[in-house]
């Protein structure tokens, strides 16, 4: 099973330059182990199970919130069964096809 999350957490309440504590979150991705992917909007995590991509994502939300007085936090999951490596799978199936 491949469940991706792609998610965006931003800290209010403290100012315009927040690329410090997006970087928090981003942290605790990278730590997780688990295959991810980071752009300039979203990052995206891929679990084998919905417990183990969410449980990155309320973390990473958490490393966030204890440095700022409120948070947002968008999330958009794909969870599929018999499906794993989405993650890159995905994008190499538009590359193919873009040639």
């Amino acid at each position: 099973m491949s469940v991706l999350v792609a998610f965006s957490v931003t800290p209010l309440g403290v100012g315009e330059g927040v690329a410090d504590l997006v970087a928090e979150a981003v942290r605790v991705v990278r730590a997780s182990g688990l295959p991810h992917r980071t752009d300039a909007m979203f990052t995206t995590v891929e679990g084998q199970t919905w417990d183990e991509a969410m449980a990155v994502v309320r973390d990473a939300v958490a490393a966030v919130q204890a440095r700022a007085p409120r948070t947002s936090t968008v999330i958009k999951v794909d969870w599929r069964e018999g499906v794993t490596g989405a993650l890159d799978s995905k994008v190499a199936a538009i590359d193919r096809l873009l040639g």
